[in-house]
């Protein structure tokens, strides 16, 4: 399997210097209000499941193992709703997660339920945390699944 081209992020320096300084406002603004590292890898994850972009998903999984996330929960997240690994605010978060990826596939893109409860879990500035990493994670995941990008692998595996 061979990419289209490379990612465009890479070829616009200007964008890619964009996109890296978003991504460390978000990791910033995480670090000050207590959103959890890993709350935000899996919601990038469980966006990059949906995707199908492999490259984000191999990435945000070993984020989240660096983080500290178990490798059951990061095996778990596609299912997320038919297991216990997840507490009420990280169920939030990979619903709302679910909801802003298929944006499309509902009348009220993201309803009120599923918006309500993510704001029961997370205060205003850690809620603007989330969704706008959520929509990084979704440019990223267009970027790559739209030019074919492929994960580096080792065969010294």
């Amino acid at each position: 399997m061979k990419p289209r081209m490379n990612n465009p992020a890479m070829i616009l320096p200007e964008a890619s210097q964009a996109l890296q300084a978003l991504g460390k406002a978000l990791f910033g603004s995480a670090a000050v209000v207590g959103l959890p590292n890993k709350t935000l890898f899996l919601a990038y994850l469980r966006a990059s499941q949906i995707n199908g972009d492999s490259v984000c998903v191999d990435l945000h999984s070993r984020n989240a193992q660096a983080a500290g996330e178990t490798a059951d929960r990061l095996l778990a997240v596609s299912a997320w709703r038919e297991t216990s690994h997840f507490n009420d605010a990280e169920r939030a978060a990979l619903a709302l997660s679910e909801a802003v990826t298929r944006i499309n596939d509902r009348a009220d893109s993201v309803p009120d339920e599923i918006y309500d409860e993510a704001s029961r879990h997370y205060q205003e500035q850690e809620l603007a945390t989330l969704i706008a990493g959520i929509a990084t994670a979704n440019l990223y995941n267009r970027l790559n699944v739209t030019t074919k990008q492929i994960v580096a692998t080792s065969l010294a595996n």
